[in-house]
């Protein structure tokens, strides 16, 4: 892995615990889903984002309008993890370009960075409005408006589809450890990196870049 020069980060299930309820309730009522309901924040909203990717922009004005405000109601209900802020404190004095890189709302996403006070932190946010899309569409953008090559970025993922999409657009992922079970076997799916707690972020990413200063490595 390259020197770290830019960190992406996706809140649901990165930044914050997200409740399931309100991505399962836009999953079956806007798209009718026949998947069963998940109970984790993550899977049901990486659910929800392949549906909304199969739809298009075939999504009417009223459909949008009813998912912004679930969205909504669900950054009620979030809680963030008590690292954030001393992570992403401790990048910024590294002089680590922080970006946020999300498949939410505009709507959603500011209303997140508000409530939790975390607007400062980030040099540019990308959204599903922003990037006129989901999943991928968010990184890329993220990527190209940071001006750093794809291999000395990386993105916080919780998930398989966060490893996968990760690989797709060709950024380092970064695995978080939210359960401990589930990470050993999202570890196996090869991510370039493992923490347990945003405190490690920093000093992976430090640790990233004296390999990348030693011929040896």
């Amino acid at each position: 892995m390259r020197a770290i020069k830019a960190v992406l980060f996706e809140p649901v299930g990165c930044l914050a615990e997200f409740p399931a309820e309100e991505f399962n309730e836009i999953a079956g009522s806007l798209f009718e889903s026949t998947e069963p309901p998940s109970e984790s924040g993550s899977e049901a909203y990486w659910q929800l984002l392949d549906l909304m990717e199969h739809a298009g922009d075939r999504l009417k004005p009223s459909d949008t309008a009813i998912i912004e405000e679930l969205e909504r109601k669900a950054i009620d209900r979030v809680q963030l993890y008590e690292d954030v802020a001393p992570a992403l404190a401790a990048l910024k004095a590294m002089d680590i370009t922080l970006l946020i890189a999300s498949s939410l709302s505009a709507t959603a996403v500011n209303r997140f960075l508000d409530k939790f006070s975390l607007t400062g932190y980030f040099s540019r946010v990308w959204t599903r409005d922003s990037a006129e899309g989901v999943k991928a569409l968010p990184l890329r953008k993220a990527v190209e408006s940071a001006a750093f090559q794809a291999e000395h970025v990386v993105c916080l993922v919780d998930t398989a589809d966060g490893i996968e999409l990760a690989r797709q657009v060709g950024v380092n992922s970064m695995l978080m450890f939210n359960d401990y079970d589930e990470g050993k076997r999202l570890a196996m799916l090869g991510p370039a990196g493992a923490i347990v707690s945003l405190h490690e972020l920093p000093d992976a990413i430090r640790f990233v870049a004296e390999g990348a200063r030693d011929p040896r490595a």
